[in-house]
């Protein structure tokens, strides 16, 4: 017998042992079995809100995920499935509100939402009368945004190279924190400013200018604070580069960091007109409103989409008819505000450096 036969082993088999785990599917059976127990104790505890049987339905989830991994994977493995359960738990408490209001209001506005709607006014008719339009809302609210946006991001944005390129010392810690102060002002404290101030002492008047004023306010710190952070982001190495070459300091910036920053600063500026293009109580206080056309935003009232609604609702005396106007003028403000948003995402792509 050779020394080889004698010194070999059997080769070991390759250990099988793996910790049981349960199949992919496991989390949508539980969120299943959680609808249908929260539907039922719902129905049997006469409980008629959709948002109580919802809670019922994402408690039982969480508890039946970490009742079942406990039991077959571990209490480890069950902490985790129960963090990630919590995260869905959370997204769909955010979603679901969105997605009812969103159903809601197009279920409600396209009633009455045409041609006819966007192009006229409510001139000639009674707020509890059918027919009329909401086309001076939307003129007013055009302008009115338009004035604050090209009052405040020329402003913003020079602020915020201030503070990022040339900001040192007591004066920039001073701006930077009056604009975080601005952040949080109240929409009718801005108003309230600028009523004792244009229309009442310098007695202009209310004009669309005197609300677009009241918007640049709001307006104006989130345009410095979105913008300050995109020219964080800008590496140094950019600048360093450009300064090397010779090319002095303001055309650095010209050239080379705001271009390079140019898609978050869009992206910031449409937030801020999304944050303002819905502000009801400036408009009360300066603009009034208006049932009749006005382009003129520097005289006289004029109407917006915000006031529009508002007055739809409060003057309506019950009228079906005031109610279905109020609910399409919303869906075009929801409109108005989604092609903003989705103009900020095409001017950021296509300006985005290569």
């Amino acid at each position: 017998m050779s020394n080889a036969s004698l010194t070999d082993k059997p080769a070991k088999s390759p250990s099988t042992l793996r910790a049981a785990s349960l199949p992919k599917w496991f989390p949508w059976a539980v969120a299943a079995g959680s609808v249908a127990l929260g539907l039922g104790i719902s129905a049997v505890t006469g409980l008629e809100s959709s948002i109580q049987w919802a809670l019922i339905a994402g408690v039982l989830f969480v508890l039946g995920s970490y009742a079942v991994a406990a039991r077959v994977e571990g209490k480890r493995q069950a902490r985790d499935r129960v963090a990630t359960s919590l995260v869905w738990v959370a997204f769909l408490l955010a979603v679901l509100p969105l997605a009812s209001l969103v159903w809601e209001t197009v279920s409600r506005g396209v009633k009455v939402l045409d041609g006819y709607f966007l192009t006229h006014s409510m001139g000639v008719v009674s707020d509890t009368e059918p027919g009329g339009g909401i086309y001076h809302a939307i003129l007013g609210t055009l302008e009115q945004v338009g004035l604050a946006t090209a009052i405040s991001v020329p402003i913003g944005v020079l602020t915020a190279i201030y503070l990022v390129e040339y900001g040192r010392g007591n004066l920039a810690r001073a701006v930077t924190f009056f604009v975080d102060v601005m952040t949080g002002i109240p929409s009718i404290v801005a108003g309230l400013f600028i009523l004792s101030t244009w229309i009442l002492l310098l007695e202009m008047g209310p004009s669309g200018f005197a609300g677009a004023m009241a918007l640049t306010i709001l307006m104006l710190p989130v345009v410095v604070r979105s913008t300050e952070e995109m020219l964080k982001l800008v590496p140094n190495e950019l600048r360093e580069a450009s300064l090397a070459l010779g090319v002095p300091k303001w055309r650095t910036i010209l050239k080379v960091v705001l271009p390079t920053a140019v898609g978050g600063i869009t992206t910031g500026v449409m937030l801020a007109v999304a944050r303002i293009a819905g502000e009801t109580a400036p408009v009360l206080l300066l603009v009034w409103g208006s049932n009749f056309i006005n382009a003129n935003p520097f005289s006289d009232p004029q109407a917006s989409l915000p006031m529009y609604i508002y007055l739809q609702y409060a003057n309506s005396g019950g009228s079906g008819a005031a109610y279905d106007r109020a609910w399409a003028a919303a869906l075009t403000l929801i409109a108005f505000i989604m092609i903003l948003n989705l103009a900020a995402r095409g001017i950021a792509r296509w300006k985005a450096p290569r």
